[in-house]
C-alpha cells in the first residue's frame, strides 16, 4: 500500500532502497497506470472531456474515478469507507517522515482534509479539483470540471464500473507476478 502510494513521487529506479514490499507497491502502482492509461473504456471518459480540457483529461477522469469508487465504496470492499481511511490516514500520518518530501507535503493535505473520505461528495471532488486549478494557475480551468461530472454522471459512473472490472482482474493477476519476482 506504502508503494502504491508513494510510486508517483519516485523516479526510475530510485526505489531501491525500500523495502522489497514498498517496491512491489511501487512496480504494481506503475503496472496499474500503463494499464488504465491504454484501457479504452478509461480512453472513451477522457475523449468525453478532451475539448474543454486537453491534456489534463486524465487527471480529471482519475479523480472523478476516484468519486465513483468512493461512492460505491460498499460495492467493493466490507470494510466501511469511514473505518478504511481513518486507517489510512493514521498508518500514513505515522510514517510520512521516512517518505519522500512530496508524499510527505500531500499526506499532510490528505489527512488534514481527510481527502480520501470525501472523495464520495462532489464537493469533496469540487475542492479538489479547484486545488488542482490553482496549482495549474488556472490554465487546466479544472475548477469547471464538476460541470462536466454534474452532466455526464450517468456515463461516466457506467465507464468506472466497466474500467474497474477489468481493473481488479488485471491487479490481482499482476501483484502474483510481482511478487514472484522482487
Amino acid at each position: 500500500m506504502i508503494g502504491n502510494f508513494i510510486a508517483d513521487h519516485i523516479r526510475g529506479n530510485n526505489y531501491e532502497g525500500f523495502s522489497k514490499e514498498i517496491q512491489q507497491g511501487i512496480f504494481l502502482h506503475r503496472e496499474i497506470d500503463t494499464f488504465t492509461d491504454a484501457h479504452e473504456v478509461v480512453r472513451k471518459s477522457k475523449r468525453r472531456l478532451h475539448e474543454r480540457y486537453r491534456h489534463y483529461d486524465g487527471v480529471i477522469i482519475d479523480i472523478f474515478y476516484d468519486y465513483f469508487l468512493a461512492k460505491n465504496w460498499a460495492d467493493y470492499s466490507e470494510i466501511p469507507l469511514n473505518v478504511y481511511t481513518d486507517a489510512i490516514n493514521k498508518m500514513f500520518g505515522e510514517i510520512s517522515d521516512e517518505l519522500p518530501v512530496k508524499s510527505q507535503n500531500f499526506i499532510k493535505y490528505m489527512i488534514e482534509y481527510n481527502i480520501l473520505f470525501n472523495y464520495q461528495f462532489k464537493d469533496g471532488i469540487e475542492k479538489v479539483l479547484k486545488g488542482m486549478n490553482s496549482r495549474t494557475k488556472g490554465k487546466s480551468q479544472m475548477n469547471l470540471a464538476i460541470e462536466d461530472l454534474r452532466n455526464l454522471e450517468v456515463e461516466l459512473q457506467e465507464d468506472f464500473t466497466l474500467f474497474f472490472k477489468d481493473l481488479i482482474a488485471h491487479t490481482n493477476q499482476k501483484l502474483k507476478e510481482i511478487k514472484h519476482t522482487i
